[in-house]
């Protein structure tokens, strides 16, 4: 028999609720409140989020972030800057111990996006997972030269025809896995590439050139537009499917909603995380 896990579909949210009910969800698995989870999300307003990591001040242009009226937030996990803008964003909580779970984070990480390959499958795309294969490509993930998350492949990313279609991240937070990720629908890179800093415009343009041969939104790939909707179908199933599991469509009570905003206002919307040095 499948074992159950609840499924959320949170809408468009703020970004702070979104990083904060990522947390909780790790929160409330971590006490045994709630079995694993996976959740769907989108962002309102159009939101660039920076990696744990990153330093704000050196790698975001605030001022176009801001002309964009975009938000911005700091993610729970690693990596780097992702515009997330027309998108299904998705997000996976599970315990480490999970008897499905691999112990090395590359292996859970590739265990987890077998969802992501059977929804892209399920759309109708050759997707495949890239596995770096020289030391050059290996060398080149441990040292990132981009502040921009969707340049280079990870272990394990999902590709098409050589190119980066889903960037995800994953922490572990005492003893539960966080994965989350975007599924780019459709990418608007002038005005991605317009939030970052550079050393010099020449360097902007190189960058940008390389980011087309590299990452590419399904509807390019696809030749026409995907709605949300129809990719939510097609990554529900393919998470049932991928990890081999029934999805029970869960709603936080009005105290779980309260917690989420009590995280908030304690952490995800105050300026001393979002730009922390």
């Amino acid at each position: 028999m499948k074992e159950t896990w609840y499924f959320i579909d949170s809408g468009l949210r703020s970004p702070y609720y979104n990083m904060a009910l990522d947390e909780k969800l790790m929160d409330w698995h971590r006490g045994g409140k709630i079995p694993p989870v996976v959740r769907f999300y989108g962002w309102d307003p159009a939101t660039l989020s920076i990696g744990y990591f990153q330093k704000a001040e050196k790698d975001i242009n605030m001022e176009a972030v801001n002309k964009y009226g975009l938000g911005f937030v700091r993610r729970p996990t690693g990596g780097r800057g992702v515009l997330h803008d027309d998108e299904l964003t998705y997000s996976v909580i599970v315990s480490e111990d999970h008897p499905r779970m691999p112990e090395t984070v590359t292996e859970a990480y590739r265990v987890i996006s077998e969802g992501l390959l059977k929804g892209f499958v399920d759309l109708g795309l050759d997707a495949a997972f890239s596995i770096p294969r020289t030391e050059e490509e290996r060398s080149s993930l441990k040292n990132p030269r981009s502040a921009v998350c969707f340049d280079a492949s990870s272990w394990y990313e999902l590709v098409v025809e050589g190119r980066k279609i889903a960037g995800s991240a994953q922490t572990r937070q005492r003893g539960v896995i966080l994965q989350h990720g975007s599924i780019i629908l459709s990418l608007d890179e002038d005005k991605l590439f317009d939030l970052f800093n550079y050393p010099s415009d020449r360097v902007r343009e190189r960058m940008q050139r390389n980011f087309k041969n590299k990452a590419v939104s399904i509807e390019e790939l696809m030749g026409r537009k995907i709605e949300v909707e129809t990719a939510k179908q097609a990554f529900h199933s393919g998470f049932e499917n991928g990890l081999n599991v029934s999805l029970e469509r869960y709603t936080l009570s009005a105290e779980e909603e309260e917690e989420v905003q009590g995280l908030i206002e304690r952490k995800y919307g105050t300026e001393k995380w979002n730009y922390k040095s």
